[in-house]
């Protein structure tokens, strides 16, 4: 999986960085997880043909010392289409953003 990862997280910045996720993210069903949907400027070809399986999205992941940010975009409708794939280099550039901001907004040292 490509992912970027933020690791060795203090444990007392785990439950601030959980609160951020619950303020800018969706949570899952899954403990620990959450998505953040992409805009739609930032589809691709393939996901504009696709508007039953908007919205586009990435997971981000939370553990006890790290935050991982997905590259892959998933639909939350389906699971297995052709607008589902890696990252390109707009989205790629808006997960890097989000936790670029997660990191500053934290003041978060790692």
């Amino acid at each position: 999986m490509r992912q970027y990862q933020l690791d060795e997280i203090s444990r007392k910045d785990i439950p601030r960085v959980r609160d951020y996720l619950q303020d800018h993210a969706q949570a899952s069903s899954l403990d620990g997880i959450w998505w953040v949907d992409l805009p739609e400027d930032l589809f691709s070809p393939e996901q504009f043909g696709h508007p039953q399986c908007r919205p586009f999205r990435f997971a981000v992941e939370l553990g006890d010392d790290f935050v991982r940010f997905e590259f892959l975009i998933r639909s939350e409708q389906t699971m297995r289409c052709a607008c589902i794939g890696y990252a390109t280099r707009g989205q790629r550039n808006f997960i890097l953003a989000f936790a670029d901001r997660l990191v500053e907004d934290l003041a978060l040292r790692t």
